[in-house]
């Protein structure tokens, strides 16, 4: 059965407080496993997904459960790997699933429960459902995990997250239950943003989106948040007097005319900067 997971706000700054939990934010995808009729796998967006990760099927895991968490693919150092993730992701053939699920395993990481003996348990503190989250899965599970949690400390764990270039913190108030489908503010998320300073290359005619390049000229991909309606106009008005090219579906700036600070998640395999956001011009 499908749930609307719990989501998150966001926050600048972490804080410690020993009324909250702090987690790693796992760069990976929302992920619910079901056992209350079945077994059923869901993405957050309702897609169901059973088929495509057959190494998380696993008789150790109890009926009548619905777990809440992310999938994620690990790197050669342990990290989170997002692309990898979403190339295994993307494989929908029955023929090549089952060879993808032993040479691109996924790992489930759960960090909260919604159903337990059939049961919703949603109205329960975070803290009474981490501990039936403990008695469901046992420890030794090839491809499925806990996501460590650990009281207050939030500001050690972010600065741990920067120093190892990984994606961020959540922060959970312990007495918080299961909200199904609303954002929380008992739930927040801190984000190990980067920072750059890029040139504006261009724009697209339909949808909205700026084309970015580094400072060396290279290609850094296409800006679509955090862009407010007097920035998009200045860009507009800049486009009718400097050197420009069109095609059908952009518009190029040939010269560096207009330089923007942005922040991001990281840099794609591909030099590409990873959802771009808008921060000021630059000078």
């Amino acid at each position: 059965m499908f749930i609307n997971p719990m989501l998150l706000h966001k926050v600048d700054i972490p804080f410690d407080n020993d009324d909250w939990l702090s987690e790693l934010k796992l760069d990976g995808i929302r992920f619910l496993y079901d056992t209350l009729n079945g077994l059923n796998f869901y993405t957050r967006h309702k897609n169901a997904v059973t088929e495509r990760f057959p190494e998380l099927i696993s008789s150790q895991i109890p009926k009548g459960i619905i777990l809440d968490g992310e999938i994620i693919i690990s790197d050669e150092n342990g990290k989170p790997d997002f692309e990898e993730l979403m190339s295994r992701f993307q494989v929908s053939s029955p023929k090549r699933i089952p060879i993808m699920s032993k040479i691109k395993p996924v790992t489930f990481c759960a960090f909260d429960v919604v159903y337990y003996k059939g049961k919703k348990v949603s109205h329960l503190p975070l803290s009474e459902r981490k501990e039936i989250l403990n008695t469901i899965l046992p420890g030794d599970l090839p491809h499925i995990t806990k996501t460590l949690s650990i009281n207050g400390s939030g500001k050690a764990l972010f600065d741990l997250v920067k120093k190892q270039s990984l994606e961020g913190i959540v922060l959970k108030k312990k007495d918080s239950k299961y909200e199904l489908g609303k954002r929380s503010h008992k739930w927040l998320k801190v984000i190990n943003y980067q920072h750059a300073t890029v040139e504006i290359a261009g724009f697209r005619k339909s949808e909205f989106g700026w084309l970015l390049r580094f400072p060396d000229g290279k290609p850094a991909g296409i800006m679509e948040l955090g862009v407010p309606a007097e920035a998009r106009m200045t860009l507009y008005q800049l486009a009718k007097i400097a050197e420009s090219k069109e095609t059908n579906d952009f518009v190029y700036f040939p010269k560096a005319t207009l330089k923007c600070k942005v922040k991001y998640r990281a840099v794609s395999k591909a030099g590409y900067l990873r959802l771009p956001s808008f921060i000021e011009f630059a000078s």
